[in-house]
């Protein structure tokens, strides 16, 4: 079916996320280089990506955003929409005590889908959406004694499942197994592990809903020719076939994405071409390559680096301090954080601890709690008296978590140390709260009604577009906090 050679503006803007997502940040002389593409094609393809979202500036060097995570999530979620396989390889690598791998098949090697790994120091860890130079048989059991690199050896299975072959792989280490004693070992929990999953891969899928990348309607009049409409397009149909395991026929990826089904015919023959996506029965689906579109980078992000480009734009329209911060025990800690250029301002470093119950992100991370589970941690607080403005009693501590609770935000002025007030949200992810956002600001400034009116929206701003990044991050991993 595929006769045209790919859209260009497609061909290059993939190319450039491609290389972005292997090296890293990089210059824009760096992807000349990297792609072969003119300087001037470097920058319109640029231009166009980070008005999408998909990379983002860090002084003069480009990176893959969270963003660039969500058709990788879209193809993976195809594999297991409901996470069962995820939680079969959780509990093989458990019983086992062995590393465990899910994998597909992919140009001439494997990819990898799904890792569970035991909680032993000598525990072997991959990234999802690595791509290993090795095979599997797809008949039978498959003994590998150099997986990887020397020192490992591996026993492979092959999993049957409506969205495509999977090899599930248990990987060990030389000092505990040969490739034949690790089959002997593992062979019948992996022989009943696959027999579930080919049972949990065989259940329907339901549609997977995850936002698009796709710049405003006003990008094309505002960049001219800057922007690459067709490479916009053509990103918006890779992400449309991905929200079915099944994939779209033509007509419906039309309809999906707004766009003239000629328009939509380009791109899907371009992204099959080009080896993004399959056709088959008049349908198209998502390859394993489009977790090189930046996944495999944004995947290995901590927490911090997840943060900083946001509390950096914060800062810059506020000119105050901001900090993320997660609760750890009675203490709140600080896991980000970008100063403002202040002659006056909050000093404080990642890895500061402070009591939760004196601190406006103690009082909302609090508030994420139960009203039980609060209480009893501000009943093992040391809660001592910083100020005299400083709350210590239990039951007036207790009202002012549950006032942020009502109001989805916490303000304490003065109470942690004279002359700072500070303002605090709560972060998501996954229907909880996982950390908390704040701006500290000198008390003599202007008063707290002018401070609450002044930074509450934009911490509110903020702290959406950080959740929509740890919701493309989280989606088959844990946060790294």
């Amino acid at each position: 079916m595929v006769g045209a050679d790919p859209v260009g503006p497609l061909k290059r803007g993939l190319a450039v996320l491609e290389a972005v997502g292997r090296a890293g940040p990089l210059r824009p002389a760096d992807l000349v280089g990297a792609t072969g593409l003119a300087r001037s094609t470097v920058d319109r393809v640029l231009s166009t990506l980070t008005e999408t979202g998909c990379l983002r500036w860090r002084g003069r060097d480009v990176v893959a955003t969270p963003r660039t995570m969500d058709v990788g999530n879209l193809y993976l979620s195809g594999l297991d929409p409901d996470g069962l396989l995820a939680a079969l390889i959780a509990r093989l690598a458990d019983d086992l005590d062995e590393s465990v791998v899910l994998a597909v098949p992919d140009r001439d090697g494997v990819r990898i889908v799904g890792q569970a790994r035991p909680r032993g120091s000598l525990a072997i860890a991959f990234r999802v959406g690595d791509l290993l130079r090795c095979s599997f048989e797809t008949s039978g059991w498959t003994l590998d004694e150099e997986f990887i690199e020397p020192g490992l050896v591996a026993v492979a299975r092959p999993v049957r499942a409506a969205a495509g072959p999977l090899d599930l792989v248990v990987v060990s280490h030389t000092s505990r197994h040969t490739a034949v004693s690790l089959r002997e070992r593992a062979g019948p929990s992996v022989l009943a592990c696959v027999a579930d999953m080919e049972r949990a891969a065989s259940r329907p899928s339901q549609p997977v809903e995850s936002p698009a990348a796709r710049a405003d309607g006003d990008a094309k009049v505002r960049l001219g020719a800057e922007f690459l409409q067709s490479l916009d397009r053509g990103l918006a149909v890779l992400h449309a076939i991905g929200t079915r395991s099944e994939g779209l026929t033509i007509s419906e990826a039309a309809a999906a994405t707004g766009q003239p089904r000629a328009t939509a015919r380009r791109a899907l023959l371009s992204l099959t071409a080009l080896g993004y996506a399959r056709e088959g029965r008049g349908r198209f689906g998502l390859l394993p390559r489009v977790l090189d579109l930046g996944y495999g980078q944004v995947s290995g992000l901590t927490f911090e680096e997840l943060a900083r480009p946001h509390l950096r734009d914060l800062v810059l329209r506020v000119h105050d301090s901001a900090s993320v911060v997660v609760l750890d025990g009675t203490d709140i800690r600080y896991v980000a954080r970008a100063q403002a250029s202040r002659l006056m301002r909050v000093d404080i470093t990642v890895g500061t601890r402070f009591p939760a119950y004196a601190t406006g992100m103690g009082r909302v991370l609090l508030a994420g709690l139960s009203p039980d589970e609060a209480s009893d941690l501000i009943a093992r607080s040391d809660r001592r008296t910083f100020t005299d403005r400083t709350m210590t009693g239990a039951e007036e501590l207790e009202q002012a978590v549950a006032v942020a609770r009502d109001e989805g935000h916490a303000v304490v002025d003065q109470e942690l140390e004279l002359g700072l007030r500070s303002i605090a949200v709560p972060i998501h992810a996954a229907g909880r709260v996982v950390a908390a956002l704040n701006i500290a600001a000198p008390a003599a400034r202007e008063t707290v009604e002018r401070m609450t009116e002044r930074l509450l929206p934009e911490l509110l701003a903020t702290a959406r577009a950080l959740e929509t990044d740890v919701a493309a991050f989280t989606r088959h991993q844990p946060l790294p906090l």
